[in-house]
């Protein structure tokens, strides 16, 4: 198996900028998603599965960079969240714009490419693991996934195959293999050939939540 690769979803509604972080993030070895709308980022949140979102505050129409940041949140407490924008720092608030852990940019104060990235590896940091296993009272190896792969792993414990998972969720088949391979490298049980991943991912989230319902 490859190194895990983080993923990050860029919200930005001007072309060139876009398209300067998208490049920055993918040079830096992020896998990287880069479209220009709320609309667009929650249509493709589910499938791409990001563990950042970094959006300006200003998309050109609503929902706006934060509110976006909020819904999303709320789907998958472990994201990320990096605001870049051309608003002052103070007008976010403490906690940018209510988001505990989210990282605010000014866009005209970057000095250099690597500030920007710094500025990535902070949101990511301040918002995973063990603070979400301790909200949550999960395992720590069930705490690193998305309420999505949760989702998804629930299914595998009732015995579901990918196609019903598909069929199940509205998700292409190519999206649920991604999915599952994820949780599989997550629950760092997709390096052993001798392993049954299925039956092993099955039993950890049972031994966490009991029988899938």
């Amino acid at each position: 198996m490859g190194e895990w690769q983080r993923r990050v979803l860029v919200v930005e509604d001007q072309g060139v900028m876009r398209g300067l972080v998208r490049d920055l993030f993918e040079r830096s070895g992020f896998e990287t998603l880069a479209v220009a709308s709320a609309a667009e980022a929650f249509a493709a949140f589910a499938e791409f599965d990001p563990d950042a979102l970094v959006a300006d505050i200003d998309l050109g129409s609503r929902p706006d960079g934060a509110e976006l940041a909020l819904t999303l949140r709320r789907l998958a407490p472990h994201l990320g969240v990096l605001f870049l924008s051309s608003y002052p720092r103070n007008a976010a608030g403490h906690d940018a714009f209510g988001i505990h852990g989210a990282v605010f940019v000014n866009k005209t104060g970057i000095t250099s490419p690597g500030e920007l990235v710094e500025a990535l590896e902070r949101a990511l940091h301040s918002s995973t693991g063990s603070a979400v296993a301790a909200e949550t009272g999960r395992g720590a190896a069930l705490a690193a996934l998305t309420r999505h792969q949760l989702e998804v792993l629930s299914m595998i414990a009732q015995g579901w195959s990918n196609e019903r998972i598909a069929e199940q969720s509205g998700a292409s088949p190519r999206a649920v293999e991604r999915t599952v391979s994820r949780i599989f490298d997550r629950l760092e049980i997709s390096g052993d050939r001798a392993l049954n991943q299925r039956v092993a991912a099955a039993a950890l989230y049972l031994s966490e939540f009991g029988p899938a319902r």
